[in-house]
């Protein structure tokens, strides 16, 4: 998960690891590279705006290495560049049952694009 303001990162990750979910999280786009570099990630959860940065290199580097992805964002669909408008769009605040539907998803793109990703459980799903 790719979020800049600490209390919503801290929420939002106590939601995610209550639903079963591995999360990583970064509070910049350079945070979130070195996670893709070194970790494994099935699909990501990207804020907007990120301290008045974009997260778009991200999405780009999601986008080039399969990742599927959704954003969260408090400006909703009208936030999103025109590259990622084909993307999930959860706009913030949120209820749990939205983050959910995101989530599942996601989770179903990934078992779209192979074995790898089959079921949800804390060893098999893990989210950035």
């Amino acid at each position: 998960m790719v979020e800049d303001e600490a209390m919503i990162m801290m929420l939002i990750e106590d939601q995610l690891v209550d639903l079963g979910y591995v999360v990583h999280t970064a509070p910049s786009v350079q945070a979130a590279m070195l996670i893709l570099r070194d970790q494994r990630v099935d699909f990501a959860l990207l804020d907007v705006n990120l301290s008045g940065t974009s997260s778009e290199p991200v999405g780009h580097e999601l986008e080039a290495r399969g990742i599927p992805f959704a954003f969260a964002t408090g400006y909703g669909q009208q936030g999103v560049g025109e590259a990622f408008r084909d993307h999930l769009c959860l706009q913030k605040p949120f209820r749990v049952v939205d983050l959910k539907r995101t989530l599942e998803a996601l989770e179903h793109q990934c078992a779209e694009m192979g074995p790898q990703v089959s079921a949800r459980t804390t060893s098999s799903i893990r989210m950035m």
